[in-house]
This record gives structure tokens, sequence and C-alpha cells, in this order.
């Protein structure tokens, strides 16, 4: 009888303090390793390229990552998105977060992702609200708890699906687009300011496929928006726990501008969107005199403990606290959005910049997502006292599933 053959584990080495972490994103020899199972959505999106290949999508996506496409985004483009998304739910007095904010997220992030919705209907946006939702599963397929060779086929599906509907109408848009600004007919500023854009400005010298851009375009926009609408209902969750044991805030809600930012910080350093980053090792590492990672070993950096480093945070950094100072060099919102080479593309649209004294409000950023959360509270958000919420039990992450609210009238 023939021996089988022993399939040897890779050695994992976990990381659970802040200055540790830091270094580890740094070292350009630890490949991304979350999204290995979810390569339908995911294979060869900038957030999994390596090396050369992730400096060059970088270098082109960075062309339309600056703040001052933010500033547009944030002053001129998206406040009447949220009006229009976000008044009829105030209207009729009540509201479910966990929707909402899918809702709210896809409508912002469909716009810089470059999917085009030119019918303009609510038919048209609840079914990019179904292609979202499979592209959240695919690529978090990983914590899917029912039968992921089935879901896996279902994402496949809905992307192909996706890009015939949305992705090649808009495409060709962009083409013709182009092609005017090449003949001179347009100028810069009446092209699209989107990914979409990017990439087909880029398309010879990245030397990508339509397939790459469809999964490229469908990742902006699930990473847009679900990570953006997690974050949306964690930060109100938050707001109304601690209005509640501190009742002396209520008004700071209204009347200061920092504070649904500073909240927004703070719940994205606790409850990060993915509570782990994980690494492959393409070499042996030293990281420290302590902690040496093979040559294919896996990092597992834990951020749940990472951000909650007392050394860093203090002695309550466990606890959530939008009044929290933290020691110069260290962001409010620690290590969730990375660091490095691979620190998230969209973190200032997502969060703003953190305000420095002296520095001018008016020219402030505050990102989307504390804009978002604060036009609740500008319409008197509060928790619905007969309908709590519910957590996602189809998940392993700690998701919302359902999170009302009531806007009260008068």
């Amino acid at each position: 009888m023939a021996e089988q053959a022993v399939i040897e584990e890779p050695e994992i080495v976990t990381i659970t303090s802040y200055d540790e972490a830091r270094m580890a994103y740094r070292q350009k020899d630890l490949r991304q390793a979350l999204y290995d199972a979810g390569e339908v959505i995911m294979e060869d999106v900038l957030v999994n390229l390596h090396a050369e290949e992730h400096r060059a999508r970088r270098r082109v996506e960075n062309r339309l990552y600056r703040r001052e496409t933010f500033f547009h985004y944030e002053r001129s483009l998206f406040p009447p998105i949220i009006e229009e998304t976000v008044d009829p739910y105030i209207a009729e007095g009540k509201a479910e977060l966990v929707s909402l904010g899918h809702q709210l997220m896809m409508n912002l992030a469909a716009y810089t992702a470059g999917v085009d919705r030119p019918e303009g209907t609510p038919e048209e946006t609840f079914r990019l609200y179904d292609y979202l939702g499979s592209f959240i599963e695919g690529a978090t397929l990983a914590h899917y708890t029912g039968d992921k060779a089935a879901k896996e086929a279902e994402v496949s599906a809905a992307l192909d699906k996706f890009g015939d509907e949305f992705l090649k109408p808009g495409i060709e848009r962009r083409r013709e687009a182009l092609a005017k600004l090449a003949a001179g007919e347009i100028t810069e500023d009446d092209l699209p300011k989107d990914v979409l854009t990017v990439l087909l400005r880029n398309e010879e010298e990245l030397g990508i496929s339509y397939e790459a851009i469809r999964r490229e375009v469908s990742f902006y926009l699930l990473a847009g928006a679900h990570t953006s609408a997690t974050a949306f209902t964690r930060v109100s969750h938050n707001i109304l726990g601690w209005l509640a044991d501190h009742p002396e805030d209520t008004d700071l809600v209204r009347t200061d501008r920092l504070f649904v930012q500073r909240a927004t910080h703070e719940t994205i350093r606790l409850q990060p969107s993915s509570p782990t980053a994980m690494r492959w090792a393409l070499s042996d590492i030293d990281l420290t005199p302590g902690i040496q990672i093979p040559k294919g070993g896996k990092v597992v950096i834990d951020l749940i403990s990472v951000n909650r480093d007392a050394a860093v945070f203090g002695d309550d950094a466990a606890d959530f606290n939008p009044r929290r100072e933290v020691p110069e060099g260290v962001p409010p919102y620690g290590l969730s959005f990375g660091s490095g080479m691979h620190a998230c593309i969209g973190q200032d649209m997502a969060a703003g910049l953190v305000f420095r004294d002296g520095a001018d409000l008016e020219d402030h950023l505050f990102g989307l997502v504390p804009g978002a959360v604060q036009y609740l509270f500008d319409h008197g958000a509060v928790a619905d006292p007969d309908d709590p919420p519910e957590m996602d039990a189809s998940t392993s992450r700690p998701y919302f599933g359902r999170y009302p609210v009531l806007f009260p009238k008068g």
C-alpha cells in the first residue's frame, strides 16, 4: 500500500503588538494572504498584487486618489447623493441602518468605481445592489458558513451578468470620451473621475485584460460600499451608546463637526473592517529579535489586539472613547487601514484627514463615513427602543444584521 503524502501546514506567526505589526506591514517580502479563498473576485485586484505589479497598478490609480479629488467628492458630489438616499427614510421617520448603509455607500462607491446607472431607476439600483451582495460574499468566502463551492459558482455567474449589464456599456462610453479628448473635442474636466476611466487610459501600460478590469471595478465597488457601510452602522451604534452614557455630549453631534469624525476613527480602531491581516512570507524574515518568520510561513496580524495595545493607546484601549488622545505619529484609527505599500488607497476619502491643531476647519476633509453619519444625527437619529439591533448569523465576522433607528418628528 502506497504511503500518502504528508501535507505540511505552514508555520503561523501571530502578531499582537502595535510596533511589531507596523514593522510587518513594511516588510516587502510579506505578500497578501487574506483573500486566498476569494479568487473569483479578488484574484488580481490591487490589494492582492505584489512587488512591481502592485507598484504599477497603484501608481496609475494614485492619479485618481488624490486629496483634491476627495475634496471635490465630499463638497460637491456626495452631499446630493446622501440627501437623495437618506431623505425618504427621514420622511418616513425610521430606517434600518444595515440596508440603508449599503444602499447609501453603494451609490457613492459606484460613482468612484465607474459604475454608471443610465436608467436612474430604483429597479436598476436594486439590481446593482444584488450584484454588490454577491461580490461581498465572494470576497469574504473564507468566512461563509454555507456551501462555499455553490456560493463561488453563484458569485462567478453574477460577475458575468454585472459585466454585461453595467461594465461593458460603461467601457464603451469612456472609450468614446477618451477619443473625444484625443481629438480636442473635450477637456480633462469632462472625463469621469473614476477607477474605470483611469484603468482604460492606462490599459496598455498595465497590460490589463477585460476580466482584470472587471474584477478591479467590482472590488472597488464592494470595498467602498461594504467596508464603509459596515463602519457607518458601527459608528452610529457607538455614538448612540456613548451619548446614552454621556448625555452631556448630546449636542456635540450637531455643534462639533469633528466629534463624529473622531468617533469614526475610534470605531475603525476598535472594529476594523477585517479583524486580521494576513501575509505569506516569501523569504526568511527576522522581524524582531524575538520574532523570526520562516519562508512559506503565514503571518497573522491580530488587528483587534494590535489596535488595543495599552502601551500605545492607554489603559482603557479596549473602550470606545471619541475624546482619546494618541501619541504623536500614531493614527487615531490604529493600523486598520494598514501601513506601508499596502496602506488603503481610499482611507482619506473614507475617514478624512486627521485634524491638526491650528488647521482651518473650512479646508478640512472630514471623510465619507463621518459625513454620512453626521447627516443621520443632524436629523435626530435615535435607536428604536422597541426593535433592538441583531447580529448577522450568516457570517463568522461580527456584523450587524439589522439596526433599526427612528427619526422623531418635530
